[in-house]
């Protein structure tokens, strides 16, 4: 037992967390492939290396993933200091390198030097598509530097390539992430861009992307979805992920036949943001201007969201409880609490269904069966789940409230 114990303990040692191990780059210069504050790391990698995010059989591990910052021209290495079949018989090493090609297209280099050839060959990168959006963000070190949203599909000339490329980083940032598949030319692709300049020639450097399918409504409408929507770690929180999503929400606004922009499978961040941009565009309209927001939800917010911003008439209730939390003194004892079963009541909903559910189960459950369903809708809870759920829905509302002062 102690020889087996000894052999586990020898054989933890090549362990290794695929969340570290895996080194990504968005390589500009020579110089940042051997600059370690360039490099950054997944959030996940359980699509690759399964659910504990571990591999074995290596020690030191490194799988190298590098990107030209236009193209993203790849470059991948697998580096370690020891490996486990190296020093043990009949076991076998994790095969790092077969796991992580299933993601990554052919045509990468593992040769360093062919790699600084393809960054010099980046310089005549330019974006695909067409140019619809530009602005500007301020950088303490660098002063302003500037951004252009662009709106590609798979008529460009290499942008089937380049989105195989780019969407590799869904995998290590999106926990529910899968390809798609960008023949079909239902998508839309928007795609985020840094314009920048270097030795008086300019270059452009991938920032994110949002993909869209634009599914048909009878009889002559489109309903836009956005599928998914990543900014590049490097360019998290300066706020391109508002400037994406105002600017193809206002795409689509301006299209006749579109009926109204979702979001498949909606991550909470996702929401947030939604939320930030969808409130942004709604407190310029007239119904949602703060003396109409006192007397409540209202049709002609429904209406006035849907026809002027393709609102959905749920997404517009939300902008409402924000909007109307912005001009509610909630030191001001009745007006708190008419806020709050304003918005307690749209949160009971779901607990309602429950509870006509449970009134049809009575007639078909036995007797055991419906002590526990009626154990899981204790009022007690639900009222503590309410109140808990309000609480949490608050301090989201806050946040977006203070960027939305932030941004005036």
């Amino acid at each position: 037992m102690a020889g087996i114990n000894a052999m586990e303990k020898k054989l933890a040692e090549f362990k290794c967390d695929t969340n570290e191990a895996v080194c990504l780059k968005l390589v500009r210069f020579p110089e940042d492939l051997e600059d370690d504050g360039t490099t950054f790391h997944p959030e996940y990698s359980h699509q690759t290396f399964g659910d504990d995010e571990v591999a074995f059989g290596y020690k030191g591990l490194q799988v190298q993933l590098y990107y030209t910052a236009g193209n993203l021209s790849t470059f991948f290495k697998v580096k370690y200091s020891s490996k486990v079949t190296e020093k043990f018989e009949c076991v076998e090493a994790d095969d790092i390198e077969g796991k992580v090609r299933d993601i990554i297209p052919a045509g990468f280099t593992s040769n360093i030097d062919d790699f600084v050839s393809l960054l010099d060959k980046d310089t005549n990168f330019k974006p695909f598509g067409t140019l619809f959006h530009s602005y500007t963000v301020h950088n303490e070190e660098a002063g302003e530097l500037t951004y252009q949203i662009y709106k590609a599909d798979v008529t460009c000339p290499g942008f089937h390539e380049y989105h195989e490329r780019l969407q590799t980083f869904l995998m290590w940032f999106i926990e529910t992430a899968s390809f798609i598949d960008a023949d079909d030319d239902h998508w839309d692709f928007f795609l985020v861009f840094e314009k920048y300049n270097k030795d008086g020639e300019t270059l452009y450097a991938t920032v994110g992307y949002m993909t869209v399918y634009n599914y048909y409504v009878y009889p002559d409408k489109t309903r836009p979805r956005v599928s998914q929507m990543l900014i590049l770690p490097p360019y998290q929180g300066e706020g391109h992920g508002a400037q994406l999503l105002e600017a193809v929400h206002k795409f689509y606004c301006n299209l006749p036949k579109v009926q109204d922009i979702t979001a498949e499978d909606p991550s909470d961040n996702y929401v947030k943001l939604r939320d930030y941009v969808l409130a942004k565009l709604c407190q310029s309209l007239p119904s949602f201007s703060s003396g109409k927001l006192q007397h409540g939800f209202s049709e002609d917010m429904v209406r006035e969201a849907r026809d002027k911003l393709k609102i959905n008439k749920k997404h517009a209730r939300r902008v409402y409880e924000i909007l109307r939390l912005r001009t509610t003194d909630m030191s001001d004892e009745d007006q708190a609490r008419e806020y709050r079963l304003e918005v307690k009541k749209r949160l009971f909903g779901p607990y309602r269904k429950n509870q006509r559910e449970l009134e049809k189960m009575k007639k078909c459950l036995r007797p055991e069966e419906l002590v526990s369903h009626m154990g899981q809708m204790d009022t007690q809870v639900q009222h503590e789940e309410l109140e808990k759920t309000y609480q949490e829905v608050v301090g989201d509302y806050r946040r977006i409230i203070e960027r939305l002062a932030a941004q005036a």
